[in-house]
């Protein structure tokens, strides 16, 4: 079998189908007495909207003109700087004043919001409107990689090889993407890209596919699917794509390996099914976690904050939702409640919101997703194009 073939099967083996027949828009939820009512506004039209729009994603908020517990300012602070002023009701005094500094006055706009959700959640959540992605976008009508932040501002294309790329990922420093490519011999290799020159190296470029490349969280290992010995088997590198070490021997057919927050283990997807399996990140047996959750279990994304919970990709009867597995019980449920497909979440730095590709027959959107209500809000404007498959960075 060739190197193509095989690739090609790898690669939609565990693809799923495209089936609900919806438009990717937002999926509200009724704000409960778990939700903070929030006045939130800017001294500029710029910072306003911004604003508005991201507590407007957040599940532990709801936007308030009157009533509200909290009441969230922002305003220029000089260069590229932000002032954040959070008073508790109407003169009931100042809870927060804080100067948030970015690269520009977006990015201190979106770190001066950070400030604001830790100083006001009460549940001990982190900001995640300062992180960043990186993704896979259509708009050129071939799969290029992109960059942006949270919000779809600063897109930066990064690829301009008009080849397949597939599954970017950040190095835990936000410095580095490891990806898969065809572009350079047609056939899928991994190759890594240096973000403060633009430049490019292979990482690994063996016989057969290599994919499904990701980062250790100490950024020290790499973990990889690689086929050059037969079939599809997890492997792990040094973070220069050297000292690399077969750690799965089977006939099954494996992907998306994913670290644990503390890089002791593995979780990856593996037929029949698939289903998704743990295993120790030195190598040894691999013992199944999803049981009773679907017939189709796929990937996975551990949790920074709890490492008990993993999201990964569930069939739902004959469409496709993000799931969440507490590992110590095998029990997952639904957390996405769209009426398109939900597939390949990646998690925000919080642990309670994530990234998700939301599909149709005719186009995806990368959209925010609170595991918590189910509330959903796109991110890539639908004139961009396709986008999928994003990977988070966040301090």
């Amino acid at each position: 079998m060739s190197r193509l073939t095989l690739s090609l099967l790898l690669a939609l083996s565990f693809v799923c189908p495209v089936l609900a027949q919806r438009d990717i828009g937002e999926v509200d939820v009724a704000a409960d007495s778990r939700t903070l009512p929030v006045r939130v506004s800017g001294t500029t039209a710029e910072l306003d909207g911004l604003a508005r729009l991201a507590f407007g994603s957040h599940g532990r908020y709801h936007l308030v003109a009157s009533g509200y517990v909290y009441d969230i300012r922002f305003s220029p602070a000089g260069g590229a700087q932000v002032r954040v002023d959070v008073t508790r009701g109407i003169g009931s005094g100042s809870v927060a004043s804080e100067v948030a500094t970015g690269s520009t006055l977006r990015q201190a706009l979106l770190a001066a919001a950070d400030i604001a959700v830790a100083r006001t959640n009460g549940q001990g959540l982190r900001g995640y409107f300062s992180s960043r992605l990186v993704f896979i976008g259509g708009r050129t009508g071939h799969s290029e990689i992109y960059t942006s932040d949270l919000f779809f501002g600063d897109v930066r294309q990064i690829t301009h090889d008009r080849a397949i790329a597939m599954n970017p990922r950040w190095a835990p420093d936000g410095e580095r993407i490891l990806y898969t490519s065809f572009y350079k011999s047609g056939f899928p290799d991994i190759f890594q890209i240096d973000l403060g020159g633009y430049q490019r190296t292979t990482f690994v470029s063996f016989k057969g596919t290599n994919s499904g490349a990701r980062f250790s969280p100490d950024g020290r290992r790499v973990a990889m699917v690689l086929s050059g010995e037969g079939e599809p088997e997890i492997y792990t590198s040094d973070a220069n794509g050297r000292q690399v070490s077969r750690r799965t021997r089977s006939d099954l057919v494996k992907a998306s390996p994913c670290w644990s927050p503390d890089g002791s283990r593995l979780i990856f997807a593996m037929e029949p099914g698939p289903q998704l399996y743990v295993m120790p990140a030195s190598g040894g047996p691999a013992q199944r976690v999803s049981f009773d959750t679907s017939s189709y279990c796929a990937e996975p994304d551990w949790s920074r904050t709890d490492p008990d919970k993993v999201a990964f990709t569930m069939r739902v009867g004959r469409s496709y939702q993000v799931g969440v597995l507490q590992l110590s019980t095998h029990q997952g449920h639904q957390v996405s409640k769209a009426p398109f497909d939900g597939i390949e979440p990646s998690w925000l730095p919080d642990g309670r919101h994530l990234v998700y590709t939301a599909r149709t027959p005719s186009t995806s959107r990368l959209s925010l997703l609170d595991t918590e209500t189910g509330k959903s809000t796109p991110l890539s404007p639908s004139s961009f194009g396709p986008t999928l498959q994003a990977s988070v960075w966040s301090r």
